[in-house]
């Protein structure tokens, strides 16, 4: 009986989240690009939620058919084609504040997921295991390369002589732009095909405790063996048919997102003002907005003991946000009709720096408890509290 109810619980889910994305898009007809009242910006909100849960749930059947760490890619790239059309979209209908936020949301997702994603996986992850394991060689390579192309893009605009302001040249620029794309490439290639099992979970059964610390000691690698399989991964994977079907719901939830999400971007844009917050909190509620699938997947995947996709969700997306955003951003400036100010501030600068270095720290040993988790956490809630308060 219990196994009837699971399952019939399942179908509902499923029936659940292939409609909420289709209902989703029927609004977008009669409210994108249009001034809405305020039981229309309700509406539109329930369904955003809507879409991003849905969206979780279909990457989730896909990233367990195509296994890791495919699957964590799928719904990095997904979530950065959200985040470049907003950007776009809200450049060219954007005034003189535009300039900046492309910067302003690149960062914003840097931050969040560096810090945000990476620090509550962790902190979820420890609450329920005490210690949380993962492959200090595939993580560590992933943070180096989103360090590597967030100083490339957003840091050196302030210190080139070309043109003044934070801003590149038109070659300066585009020198980044490959930059990047060349570096994402390489990660990618790395990740899914030249050492793939550095990116894939750990198992708790390949750590012991250190001899001196006795059973209560610290873990420890004992062999460094990794698994496509985890030991939480008994049910079988999804059919092709049902991740071709989940794949493409996907990709019509993600449509939903950005679409609401852009219906949505007017009243936040008032709601910033009429706060008193500076413009460029915009950048930080639109990163909140197309992070939250990935938000979602990794926290379920720390529940499961699974920590080393969260990292994967987490540094994976960054690498996209700026690797993929600044490349297409660099292009589309061609056409745009304000100047792309991409250097960060001097608050912003220091914040990146903290990061780097708590990342660093965090990664080296290849496991991490609550407190790892909480000091990113903390990083996030001071980058959030600044960008409000300046």
């Amino acid at each position: 009986m219990a196994q009837v109810n699971r399952t019939r619980l399942r179908s509902a889910l499923t029936r659940w989240t292939v409609w909420a994305p289709l209902l989703a898009l029927v609004p977008l007809p009669f409210t994108f690009g249009r001034h809405i009242g305020a039981s229309w910006i309700a509406v539109v909100a329930a369904l955003l939620c809507a879409s991003v849960l849905a969206a979780v749930h279909h990457a989730e059947v896909v990233a367990h058919r195509v296994g890791e760490p495919f699957g964590s890619l799928v719904l990095a790239v997904a979530v950065t084609v959200i985040e470049v059309a907003l950007i776009v979209t809200l450049m060219v209908s954007g005034g003189s504040d535009a300039s900046t936020l492309a910067r302003d949301t690149v960062f914003s997702a840097a931050m969040l997921t560096c810090n945000g994603i990476v620090g509550i996986s962790l902190f979820v992850g420890a609450l329920r295991h005490d210690t949380v394991t993962f492959n200090a060689e595939g993580t560590g390579a992933a943070l180096a390369c989103v360090l590597t192309v967030a100083t490339t893009c957003l840091v050196l605009p302030n210190f080139t002589s070309s043109v003044p302001g934070p801003e590149f040249s038109g070659s300066q620029l585009a020198f980044a732009a490959v930059a990047s794309l060349a570096l994402y490439a390489l990660f990618v290639l790395t990740q899914t095909v030249r050492h793939r099992d550095f990116f894939l979970p750990v198992r708790r059964e390949d750590y012991r405790p250190l001899a001196d610390n006795g059973a209560n000691g610290r873990l420890t690698p004992a062999g460094g063996r990794v698994s496509d399989q985890p030991d939480d991964d008994h049910a079988p994977p999804p059919s092709n048919r049902a991740a071709l079907q989940s794949l493409v719901m996907l990709l019509v939830a993600l449509v939903a997102v950005v679409g609401l999400a852009k219906v949505e971007s007017t009243p936040i844009e008032e709601g910033v003002r009429s706060l008193g917050l500076p413009s460029s909190f915009v950048g930080v509620i639109i990163a909140l907005l197309v992070l939250a699938p990935e938000t979602l997947a990794a926290v379920n995947a720390a529940r499961r003991d699974r920590v080393q996709i969260s990292l994967n969700l987490g540094f994976g997306s960054a690498m996209a946000s700026i690797g993929l955003t600044i490349p297409v951003i660099a292009i589309a400036s061609i056409w745009l009709p304000t100047d792309l100010h991409l250097g960060l501030g001097d608050t912003q600068i220091v914040l990146l720096g903290i990061t780097a270095v708590v990342g660093i720290l965090t990664v080296v040993p290849g496991r991490a408890t609550r407190l790892q988790g909480a000091i990113h956490l903390l990083l996030t809630a001071a980058f959030i509290f600044l960008a409000a308060n300046p």
